[in-house]
């Protein structure tokens, strides 16, 4: 059996998804193990010992740990092919792992400045530098993952729950803790609460118990 390790709300979501797609397609379980990132389990010898990076998600496959979240849904989509989970044509396939290293590459690390400016810099006057600079560049790249989900129907690829569309949730659930209102982007916004509705989605909400609820009003 699978096992994935994973923390509510991180980009583990993304593999937990496809991990839910996979089972109810298949039939195939799989093992969570919950990681709880406050607490420092991601620092433990056990955990180092699987992802010396102190991060998740971690896919261990036959007692064999895998990281890193391409590499993680690029050995998923090709074990289980028929899924769905990325595009089958090579040309298609390739657009779409470029998009999801995008996603992975430069959103991501780009939210991570905000979140976590303090690894960037020790001076705390750059730190809140970084983090306004951070939040003018993730609202752009939020703006492009807007323009692309206009071509969702229902989802990502069509009909087929995927990875992209996981990653577009966290992405603009991230983006409500740093004060980017998702009202402000309602096409990216509407499609997102389409892609909670997909089963294996609400599976893996369920979960984590979480919801795209992180943006709160100044008072």
């Amino acid at each position: 059996m699978l096992e994935l390790y994973f923390s509510p709300g991180a980009c583990s979501f993304v593999p937990h998804v496809g991990l839910e797609a996979i089972k109810a397609a298949t039939g195939e379980d799989f093992k969570p193990n919950l990681v709880k990132l406050h607490k420092g389990e991601q620092k433990t010898p056990e955990y180092l010992a699987l992802n010396p990076n102190g991060q998740v998600p971690v896919l261990v496959v036959d007692g064999r740990p895998l990281i890193q979240i391409v590499a993680i849904c690029d050995y998923l989509d090709r074990r289980y092919p028929k899924v769905g989970l990325l595009p089958t044509e090579s040309w298609q396939r390739a657009q779409a792992l470029s998009q999801l290293a995008w996603m992975n590459n430069t959103v991501h690390p780009t939210f991570t400045h905000w979140f976590r400016p303090y690894e960037f810099t020790d001076n705390e006057a750059a730190q809140a530098e970084v983090k306004r600079f951070a939040v003018e560049k993730f609202r752009k790249h939020l703006e492009r993952l807007q323009e692309w989900s206009k071509a969702a129907s229902p989802y990502w690829f069509g009909s087929q729950v995927s990875f992209h569309d996981a990653y577009c949730f966290t992405l603009l659930r991230w983006g409500g803790y740093a004060g980017i209102d998702p009202d402000s982007m309602p096409q990216l916004k509407a499609y997102v609460e389409r892609v909670t509705q997909a089963p294996p989605v609400a599976a893996a909400l369920e979960r984590e118990r979480v919801k795209l609820d992180t943006y709160k009003k100044a008072a």
